[in-house]
């Protein structure tokens, strides 16, 4: 069984917390995982100050939401990170779990060497800034030694993107595109899971 590990980055309970729901539903009842979910919406979490305590004493300064994360990412065999896009990319608030994931690497280094992880990113505009949401995460994994995969050719070759147009949870509820490139990621995100750990089904 895959142990999954879900973030919806979004301050709100709109479009991205319905898709990153809807990808665990689908992971449950397609691929049988087991699944967390951590939503940043309502959560304290305290921007990364490059104070290097992490590096010095192996543990972070603030102590906050980033606790679950931790534990999260240290349980899982695959993560999905969602997005909104903000300004033509991710969220702030996606941007600050990403960032202070620093001290998880500096307290034990290498351990998500090996993990698998994807992206999803929504926006109010078809062309908003999803793929470069997408990207930064991805180069989130590249630096982490996490194995990065995407849905595949053919409608989602980074990671599933949603259109919205700005109807929230709605909007992407019929956003048929979008819902392919999710459930092609997801199988992806699955199907390497289960290669890597000597398992029988496919991509």
């Amino acid at each position: 069984m895959v142990k999954l590990f879900c973030i919806s980055g979004s301050p709100r309970r709109a479009a991205t917390d319905w898709i990153i729901k809807e990808a665990l539903r689908y992971a449950e009842e397609r691929w049988n995982a087991e699944t967390r979910y951590f939503s940043v919406r309502g959560k304290k979490l305290s921007f990364c100050i490059h104070c290097d305590q992490c590096i010095k004493e192996g543990s972070c300064v603030h102590d906050d939401a980033m606790q679950e994360v931790y534990s999260g990412f240290e349980w899982a065999d695959a993560i999905l990170i969602g997005t909104p896009v903000y300004q033509g990319t991710l969220s702030g608030q996606t941007k600050v779990v990403l960032d202070r994931m620093r001290a998880f690497a500096a307290s034990t280094p290498h351990a998500l060497t090996g993990k698998v992880g994807a992206a999803v990113a929504d926006g109010g505009d078809r062309i908003g800034g999803q793929e470069l949401a997408i990207r930064a995460i991805t180069d989130f994994y590249v630096i982490n030694e996490i194995i990065h995969v995407g849905g595949g050719a053919f409608g989602a070759n980074l990671g599933a993107t949603f259109w919205s147009k700005d109807k929230g949870a709605a909007g992407v509820e019929v956003d048929k595109e979008g819902l392919n490139g999710l459930y092609k990621t997801v199988d992806r995100l699955m199907g390497v899971c289960f290669m890597m750990q000597g398992g029988e089904k496919g991509i």
